[in-house]
């Protein structure tokens, strides 16, 4: 089968080109795949962040790939379905995330549509973070293909709630197997610089508004002073709301701040070092992070929020917390270092078989 897949990968950075990359490496073993990426993601006055190009030290993986769309260009989108026209493939796989990407991903969905099967990868149906337009940019998206993959129930659920008419089907995100192995605690604390006297929960991924940070802050001020926080990942924002918490409650020595992207070679440090790894999101579909800690046999305590509860098992493998406040937090995570549950779920992980990005692509291709 001849397969095109329109997404963002290599050069651009973050959990959807590594997804994308994946699940490329994966179809790749069977079938010819092309893929087709952006020439311009974000124009750079609307990115938040430092850049969204990988640097060498991040050791991506190289995803050859057409670099035609500019997500701001309409040329551009005639240009691409052109170069996806020309292939002549037998479906098209898009990858969606969030309604900035819609004009242009749903102007080749629609063009494509009566070139061959078109489905679409939909990671988030409702943005976490909305604006005015993002109604109507999702619509022209929806509109324009009538097949999708949701990664977890709770996003299946949003696409229906609005387009009740077409085709859904739930893949749940695999478990990352690109960042290496666990190594033992104490090089990973040495690495880091960190004393091994004390215990680490672990604040993985960008620091965005809706993923809880300052939950979590609230908590750690509740919970024994030898129990510390890592924060690992790039501030797409204001950091000065949690640096107020840090400095309100006195964590300074307590909280461990590496905001940086954190590169692909240096992700294991971070899990190997930690108790857990904590998502006191205040919204959520699924979560790339869980795919990460589960790969490294990492318990995972959430807010029960969104698709988060569709990949832990509660007080099997981690911890959902309802209704998500500091205090509740707190308690939660104190049971899990005092009853020892946080090494009893790692060997829960261990011993589970997580989904792989065959076993993804196998559905998706049923699917289609």
């Amino acid at each position: 089968m001849k397969i095109a897949f329109l997404s963002t990968f290599y050069p651009f950075r973050g959990g959807i080109a590594q997804f994308n990359a994946a699940l490329y490496r994966a179809l790749e073993k069977q079938h010819k795949v092309k893929a087709f990426n952006f020439s311009l993601q974000y124009p750079s006055l609307l990115f938040p962040g430092k850049t969204q190009l990988v640097s060498p030290e991040d050791n991506a993986d190289a995803i050859p790939s057409e670099r035609t769309l500019n997500s701001i260009s309409p040329r551009s989108f005639r240009k691409t379905a052109k170069a996806i026209e020309h292939f002549q493939p037998d479906v098209l796989i898009i990858g969606y995330w969030m309604p900035f990407m819609a004009p242009s991903l749903g102007y080749v969905a629609k063009r494509l549509a009566k070139k061959c099967k078109v489905v679409s990868i939909v990671h988030n149906a409702i943005p976490h973070e909305k604006s005015r337009l993002d109604k109507v940019l999702s619509h022209y998206f929806f509109q324009r293909s009538n097949r999708f993959v949701a990664l977890s129930e709770s996003v299946r659920k949003d696409i229906l709630k609005n387009y009740p008419t077409v085709k859904v089907q739930t893949i749940l995100h695999p478990s990352y197997d690109h960042f290496g192995s666990l190594i033992r605690r104490e090089a990973a604390l040495n690495q880091l610089q960190l004393d091994p006297s004390n215990q680490y929960l672990l604040f993985f991924g960008l620091i965005r508004d809706y993923k809880g940070l300052d939950t979590l802050l609230q908590a750690l001020a509740l919970l024994a002073p030898d129990i510390h926080l890592l924060i690992a990942g790039e501030v797409y924002g204001s950091f000065t709301l949690y640096q107020r918490i840090i400095q309100d409650h006195q964590l300074e020595t307590r909280v461990h701040q590496f905001n940086a992207y954190i590169p692909d070679h240096e992700v294991h440090l971070y899990f190997s070092a930690a108790a857990c790894c904590v998502l006191p999101y205040k919204s959520a579909t699924q979560s790339g992070i869980t795919a990460i800690a589960h790969h490294f046999n990492i318990p995972v305590v959430a807010s029960n929020v969104g698709g988060l509860s569709e990949f832990i098992q509660h007080d099997k493998n981690g911890y959902l917390v309802t209704n998500c406040t500091p205090k509740k937090l707190a308690q939660t995570l104190n049971t899990g270092f005092t009853t020892g549950a946080f090494e009893q779920f790692s060997v829960a992980l261990s011993q589970q078989q997580h989904a792989t990005w065959e076993d993804f692509a196998h559905e998706l291709l049923a699917f289609i």
